[in-house]
């Protein structure tokens, strides 16, 4: 199951994810990438989503206003949903309408592989980005331990090189594998301090001691934060 959170408001680009891109709204253009993979359904709190995508004969389901984070509305959705404990459940942001299915199926086969250990609760994607790109604090940075598994995201460029350039920065891709009942454990526990310092929900999950499981995928696939990253990604992947 693919579920598309789509949140109307966005105080840094509003109504992101109805972005017009060749003519089809943002939201329906990550869906459509996808629906070749699994069912799929946009989560969404606006009755204007829920219109646009019937119109392009993609299912979406109307949930709550007041979620603090696109997890949580993910959550809300799979109970609406009725998904049953093994379920494996992709969340992929609504912002990335260039995602490539082969990235799609890497976080599938991790979640696969990675659904028995009570330790992980989500997997996840990097991609190796460069020096300069690390720069933006829009694009997250993970580091990883020798398995693989999430040490600390940030919007700041980690690791530090502190005596030498270095030019091999995780990128994070908007793209996450539960089963429903790793996501059940993940939504039960309380926002954490670096969440809200950094404003990334993953990082709820490593400060209360649990694991996000990564791999490393290549991707020309652009998250799309603000007015000047679609005019970025426009150009790279349309014009």
């Amino acid at each position: 199951m693919i579920i598309i959170p789509a949140r109307i408001g966005s105080s840094r680009f509003p109504s992101k994810v109805l972005a017009d891109i060749q003519g089809i709204p943002m939201v329906i253009r990550t869906a459509q990438a996808v629906l070749s993979l699994d069912t799929v359904v946009i989560a969404t709190d606006s009755k204007e989503v829920i219109d646009i995508a019937k119109e392009y004969d993609i299912r979406a389901i109307m949930t709550s206003n007041e979620h603090k984070s696109g997890t949580d509305r993910i959550y809300e959705a799979s109970k609406l949903l009725g998904l049953i404990d093994d379920e494996i459940i992709l969340n992929i942001q609504a912002d990335e309408p260039f995602i490539e299915e082969d990235v799609v199926e890497s976080v599938y086969n991790l979640t696969k592989a990675s659904a028995k250990d009570e330790n992980i609760l989500a997997c996840s994607a990097y991609k190796i980005v460069s020096n300069p790109e690390a720069d933006d604090p829009n694009l997250v940075k993970v580091v990883t331990d020798e398995n693989n598994l999430a040490l600390y995201f940030s919007r700041a460029k980690i690791p530090y090189p502190r005596d030498h350039h270095f030019n091999r920065y995780k990128g994070h891709l908007g793209i996450y594998g539960y089963t429903m009942k790793s996501l059940r454990k993940y939504c039960s526990l309380k926002a954490s301090s670096l969440e809200q310092i950094e404003k990334l929900e993953q990082l709820r999950i490593l400060e209360h001691g649990y694991k996000i499981a990564m791999v490393e995928v290549e991707s020309e696939s652009l998250g799309i934060d603000t007015p000047q990253d679609l005019q970025k990604a426009l150009k790279r992947h349309l014009l």
